[in-house]
């Protein structure tokens, strides 16, 4: 069968559109038509070739993505099993080839990872996947450990859980000279009831991916040897369940983190910035040049931005700049949110130095205000993936369910840092 596909105005038309166009042809393919075996024809594209054939491959893998490790009929004839891209031999570079499949299959072992079940993923089997990781020099720190280096606020949320919380470091080193550190940090919370101030049923079945931001930090981390970037790259999860318990954390307790700053209490609901704010602050101690942090953080980042971007905030407008540009290039959007001081006003107390929650108005901008406070000399961005991180529909190359997102924008900067 021969499939002719309409790809728009020839000026609009880009590597972006080439890898949605090339992803819905194999969806198509492959659910509708049964179709197992498909080549694409790009000789005559007016692009970089070689970029263009990474993006086919990017598409396809990506797009027919399934998680069927817990269905007893898998239909293995769901599937691709061979894919050509026909170019001129001229066009061919079986690296950049290589890299392709690696950083979608990247993306998809995030996707794995926000997929299984929390009582399946707890934050120790998170850690053992650190650690079985090959090319890193991975650190894991108990409850104990980390209550020694002053990890009041991280360890807060996990003491609710029959699952020890675990405190992740992951760190690859180039094997030539470096350019610069950079720490990536994800949320890493296995699953959240909401502690206490617990979630209506509705708005706690997807809560096991509240740890999206760790499953994309772990999936980068896993591929760094592999790509071989020229910076040295710190992973950091702040592993836990944020759970109802005897033992919980409760309103209006009050907090210390590793730098000192005091926390009342205000929601047990607000978890991830508490985690987030020792991870800040472990990250910082390592004095990189960047800290990019990536967190399910807030639904108000979903009413703001709904599914089609994730929320973008930081304290240095290079950096920004330069993740909006290094997302757009992969496909992935990010739309920068404000920081004014005024946000803030709404996580003031009486008896701390500020609360973790505080109005439902401008949520977005007063939590990563709060995480600003745990970042005070090193430039740093603040990725908001709550409503990326999971798709209720197909969107773009990503069909129902988790989507990896950040993978992709997080590689780009670190490989062209």
């Amino acid at each position: 069968m021969i499939l002719f596909v309409g790809l728009g105005k020839k000026s609009e038309f880009d590597l972006n559109k080439l890898r949605i166009v090339s992803s819905k042809v194999c969806q198509n393919a492959v659910n509708k038509k049964g179709i197992n075996s498909i080549a694409f024809y790009a000789s005559d594209l007016d692009m970089d070739l070689v970029a263009a054939s990474r993006n086919i491959l990017e598409g396809v893998i990506i797009a027919t993505y399934k998680f069927d490790k817990y269905k007893s009929d898998k239909k293995e004839n769901e599937k691709i099993t061979k894919l050509y891209i026909v170019v001129p031999d001229e066009n061919i570079n079986l690296r950049s080839i290589n890299e392709a499949i690696l950083i979608a299959s990247a993306v998809n072992n995030a996707r794995n990872l926000i997929n299984e079940p929390a009582e399946v993923l707890t934050p120790s089997v998170l850690a053992n996947l650190a650690q079985n990781i090959k090319g890193l020099e991975t650190k894991v720190y108990n409850a104990a450990q980390c209550k020694d280096m002053g990890m009041g606020a991280f360890l807060a949320v996990g003491q609710g859980s029959r699952h020890e919380p675990q405190f992740i470091h992951m760190k690859y080193i180039p094997q030539t000279e470096k350019k610069a550190t950079i720490a990536i940090v994800g949320k890493g919370i296995t699953f959240d009831s909401g502690g206490l101030d617990i979630k209506p049923p509705a708005s706690m079945l997807d809560m096991k991916g509240d740890m999206a931001g760790a499953a994309a930090v772990l999936s980068i981390m896993e591929l760094l040897p592999s790509i071989m970037p020229q910076v040295e790259v710190h992973g950091i999860i702040a592993a836990c369940e944020n759970m109802p318990d005897a033992a919980s954390y409760k309103p209006g307790d009050v907090l210390v983190a590793m730098n000192g700053k005091t926390i009342e209490v205000d929601n047990t609901d607000a978890e991830g910035r508490l985690t987030l704010a020792d991870a800040l602050c472990f990250a910082e101690n390592l004095k990189p040049d960047v800290i990019i942090d990536i967190a399910t953080l807030t639904g108000a980042c979903c009413v703001a931005l709904g599914k089609i971007a994730s929320g973008l905030l930081g304290n240095n407008e290079d950096l920004l700049k330069n993740l909006k540009t290094k997302a757009s290039e992969v496909g992935e959007y990010l739309w920068e949110m404000p920081m004014f001081e005024e946000y803030f006003d709404d996580l003031k107390s009486d008896i701390a130095d500020f609360k973790n929650a505080g109005s439902r108005y401008g949520g977005t901008s007063a939590a990563a205000l709060f995480l600003n406070k745990f970042v005070e000399n090193t430039p740093w961005a603040h990725i908001d993936i709550a409503g990326t991180s999971i798709l209720n529909k197909p969107l773009r190359e990503y069909t129902k369910g988790p989507t990896g997102v950040g993978v992709r924008t997080i590689l780009n900067y670190i490989k062209n840092f």
